[in-house]
């Protein structure tokens, strides 16, 4: 028959082809394994980030003297006055002019924006304005930057002023007793004139901020 005279039709690949539209399937798999992939990354770097931060803190604080730890943490726990661990605007303001930083509205708030975080409702439910509290660990380190960056002689100075009462400008015997007593101190009255007589060298029978700076920094 002349049919059966004709070869045979080669048959088509369909199913190699069909199999390879099916491979296509795995792109997403892959575009998602990558995603996660770089997430992963994201996240240990921000460990990273976060774990080199505490670090240099620490080291910053251990450069602090033991004294200088203590008044951060007193001034803190002085003006919490609801003892919540987080202190407002306000009772920033204070614990920081208290450790010598009188600073200005602007630079207050400025350092909550930075460091601080909202507080939270008191009632659940209830209309809320929530305030910026700054945390004691974002208060220390915020004082602990500022101490370290501070001028000696500002200190000093600070000193200098727990001594001349009255803001004269000098620091005379009246002053030296008064302190002394204050401190505990039993010093003769003679030993206190001795003082005097040592460090004041315009002779007014005072010390004056120069002559105390120098008396300090030698």
């Amino acid at each position: 028959m002349a049919s059966a005279a004709h070869p045979a039709f080669p048959s088509r690949g369909y199913g190699t082809s069909l199999g390879k539209l099916a491979d296509r399937s795995t792109g997403p798999t892959f575009g998602a394994s990558s995603s996660q992939q770089q997430r992963e990354n994201q996240r240990s770097a921000r460990e990273r980030e976060r774990m080199e931060k505490e670090r240099l803190e620490r080291e910053e604080q251990n450069q602090l003297s033991e004294e200088q730890r203590e008044e951060i943490r007193e001034a803190f726990m002085l003006f919490d006055l609801d003892k919540d661990q987080k202190i407002d605007y306000h009772e920033l303001k204070v614990a920081m002019k208290a450790l010598g930083f009188d600073l200005p509205k602007a630079e207050i708030l400025s350092i909550l924006q930075t460091h601080g975080s909202p507080s939270e409702p008191v009632k659940p439910n209830t209309p809320h304005h929530p305030r910026l509290l700054l945390p004691f660990a974002q208060f220390q380190t915020v004082m602990t930057q500022r101490i370290l960056a501070r001028d000696p002689r500002d200190e000093i100075l600070r000193a200098f002023e727990l001594f001349d009462e009255g803001g004269k400008g000098k620091i005379n015997l009246n002053d030296l007793r008064r302190v002394a007593r204050e401190l505990g101190e039993g010093l003769e009255e003679e030993e206190l004139a001795a003082m005097i007589d040592e460090f004041d060298l315009d002779g007014d029978g005072a010390i004056n901020r120069e002559e105390f700076l120098d008396i300090c920094l030698q």
